[in-house]
């Protein structure tokens, strides 16, 4: 007979990962809400100010917008599906494990896949892209505008650029940079874009937003063979999404009340504040980092990804120890490295509601003290008083501002 299972008690951490974040209490309120059916009129005017609300974030008319119910790497599958079919070919920006998974994921379609790569903590170069390109029939060109798994942003442009000469589509995965980064697929030209919700825009995990441009839908209308999967197919999902709202699946309800408030909450702080909000208190932390006697991981400023920030694992620190010292004392959760950076960064994350200066502030002192006490010396103080000199010389923005 086995033991009693007893009710479910969690503890609360401070979730500084690269996701998912910590949320704020009203959306824990919202997704308490009970549930009503998917075909309720109650819900079906609730999914419309949904899709209203992630066209503003992502600054978009697009008519094909809406959440994925699934992960930021179902958004992913879904954006690569619709858009390859065998015989196709496409480029894929690879600098970190989360950008080498869409070029996995493409390969499994039929499509020829050419990977065009850049060192981990680097960004890819748009000249070899267009050198890779150059005489070959390529429908789209795929980047990750936020890698996590290295802490790197990529500048969007120049890729737009290239996949016009290429005379390919733009996909964009944007999982750990909507809501903490500027963005905007519209003035951008992005074709196919995709999220998370359990990132910046601090929901629970569980939805993809996608949104989808007129040259994507274009290219859906002119395949050849179905797309290969029957729940990401983008013109069956959008039975539901669309003006029709026609069965397809059950969505996640309670995850779908839950976006509505965070998309909220991010709409009252306002979306340019809080991209600065992102950007401020990442400066802090990297001031503290460095004070502290820590070396980033990427090594150019202008390629740090404001809502992920990497940290090389310092001699004789081990680095699953640290982060459970951390997690212990503290109830601070930050992430280690994966794939080839396994024990050798630390990744913090600095997302939506997890963003704030008091955040900031604690991470730093309890880092300070679980570094003395496994043999790194600091000096005393080093990293709160680095971090409180960038704040002294800014103005409180966003979430930050109200504190």
């Amino acid at each position: 007979m086995t033991e009693q299972i007893g009710e479910l008690v969690a503890p609360t951490r401070l979730m500084m990962t690269p996701g998912p974040c910590s949320i704020d209490p009203r959306v824990y309120r919202a997704l308490s809400t009970p549930l009503v059916g998917h075909m309720d009129p109650f819900f079906i005017g609730l999914i419309g100010e949904v899709q209203t609300l992630l066209r503003q974030i992502f600054q978009t008319d697009n008519r094909t917008t809406f959440p994925i119910s699934a992960s930021g790497s179902g958004g992913i599958e879904c954006a690569v599906v619709n858009a390859l079919e065998p015989g196709d070919e496409a480029i894929v920006c690879i600098n970190g494990t989360f950008s080498e998974r869409m070029a996995i994921i493409a390969a499994r379609t039929g499509a020829t896949i050419h990977r065009v790569e850049a060192p981990l903590g680097r960004t890819v170069d748009p000249g070899d892209v267009r050198r890779v390109g150059k005489g070959r029939k390529i429908k789209f060109v795929g980047v990750c505008h936020g890698e996590t798994s290295t802490g790197v942003i990529t500048g969007l442009e120049p890729f737009r650029k290239v996949a016009d000469e290429l005379g390919a589509l733009l996909i964009v995965d944007t999982v750990a940079t909507l809501a903490g980064v500027p963005l905007n697929v519209d003035a951008q030209r992005i074709d196919v874009c995709f999220s998370g919700s359990q990132k910046a825009i601090s929901a629970p995990p569980g939805m993809a937003p996608i949104t989808v441009g007129p040259r994507m839908e274009e290219a859906m209308r002119n395949r050849k063979t179905p797309v290969q999967s029957w729940y990401f197919d983008l013109t069956a999902v959008m039975s539901f999404w669309g003006k029709d709202r026609t069965y397809h699946h059950t969505p996640p309800i309670s995850l779908i009340f839950a976006l509505r408030e965070a998309l909220r909450i991010v709409f009252e702080e306002g979306l340019e504040a809080g991209w600065q909000r992102h950007r401020q208190n990442q400066q802090a932390l990297i001031a503290g980092m460095e004070a502290l006697g820590l070396e980033l991981f990427v090594p150019d400023p202008q390629d740090r990804l404001p809502t992920v920030t990497s940290i090389r694992v310092p001699p004789g620190i081990v680095d699953a120890r640290l982060r459970r010292q951390l997690l212990d004392e503290f109830g601070i959760e930050i992430a280690g490295g994966i794939g080839a950076l396994s024990g050798k960064i630390w990744r913090v994350g600095l997302m939506g509601y997890t963003s704030q200066s008091k955040h900031v502030l604690l991470f730093l002192a309890a880092l300070e003290k679980v570094l003395l006490e496994q043999g790194f010396h600091v000096a005393p103080g080093a990293g709160v008083g680095s971090a409180l000199q960038v704040y002294s010389h800014a103005e409180p923005v966003g979430a930050d501002a109200k504190k």
